[in-house]
C-alpha cells in the first residue's frame, strides 16, 4: 500500500462503493478461490446448534451468512444499505443491521461467535484495534472469533477504480495483529496467510485467523 494520505471520508468511500458496485462485486467475487467456507464450517462444527452469531461485514449474505444461519441465530451487520437489501433478500431466516460496525450498542457477552470477513481491510487503520477489543468484549467466555485481515503493507490507500468506483484500504500489517487479539484476550486456534487470486489483481494474501475468547 502506497500509505498516502486519504483525502475523503474513509467509511463514506466505502459505504457509496458497494452500493455502486454491489452486483459486480457479487460476480467478481464468485470467480475467486477462496477458502472462506473451509474457515466457515471449521467455525460451524465448533458451535453448537443454536448459536448467537454476529457476522461484521456480511454483504450480501452469500455465502458465510447462508451457511451459518442453517444452524444458527445469526446478526449480519453491513455499512452498505443495498448490500443488506440483498441480504435480507438471499437470508430471509437471520436478521441484519445497516450500519458502522464501530458504532453498534452491544452488551458484553452476548455472542458466541462473531465472525469479520473481507470487512477489517476497509476499517481505518487507527480504529482496527479498537474494533478487535470491541469483538473480544462482546463474546461469551469460550467464544469464537473468525477473522480475516489485510496482509498488505502497513497504511491506507483508495483506489480511484476498484471495480468500478472508489475503495479504501487500510492495513497494519500482518504482524501485528496476532499481538492484537492475544492482548484482547483471544486465543489463536488457526492462523494462516493464505494467497487468493483475483480476476484484474493478480495474487493477494490475506491472514485468516480462528480464536477463542479467554473462558
Amino acid at each position: 500500500m502506497a500509505g498516502r494520505a486519504v483525502a475523503r471520508e474513509p467509511k463514506e468511500i466505502v459505504a457509496r462503493g458497494y452500493d455502486a458496485i454491489a452486483l459486480r462485486y457479487a460476480e467478481w467475487a464468485g470467480q475467486i478461490d477462496s477458502p472462506v467456507m473451509d474457515w466457515v464450517r471449521d467455525l460451524d462444527r465448533r458451535l453448537e446448534d443454536g448459536s448467537d452469531v454476529l457476522e461484521l461485514g456480511c454483504g450480501r449474505g452469500v455465502p458465510a451468512t447462508r451457511e451459518l444461519a442453517r444452524r444458527h441465530r445469526v446478526t449480519g451487520v453491513d455499512i452498505s444499505a443495498v448490500q443488506i437489501e440483498l441480504a435480507r433478500h438471499h437470508v430471509p431466516e437471520a436478521s441484519f443491521v445497516h450500519g458502522d460496525a464501530m458504532e453498534l450498542e452491544v452488551a458484553p457477552a452476548s455472542f458466541d461467535a462473531v465472525v469479520a470477513l473481507f470487512m477489517s481491510g476497509h476499517v481505518p487503520a487507527d480504529e482496527q484495534p479498537g474494533l478487535i477489543a470491541r469483538i473480544a468484549l462482546w463474546l461469551r467466555d469460550g467464544g469464537l472469533f473468525l477473522g480475516m485481515f489485510n496482509s498488505g503493507e502497513t497504511g491506507e490507500d483508495v483506489d480511484d477504480d476498484w471495480l468500478g468506483a472508489p475503495m479504501f484500504f487500510a492495513s497494519l500489517g500482518a504482524d501485528a495483529y496476532g499481538p492484537l487479539l492475544r492482548e484482547s484476550g483471544l486465543d489463536l486456534l488457526r492462523d494462516e496467510v493464505i494467497a487468493q487470486n483475483e480476476p484484474g489483481h493478480g495474487d493477494v494474501s490475506f491472514r485468516w485467523v480462528l480464536a477463542r475468547a479467554d473462558a
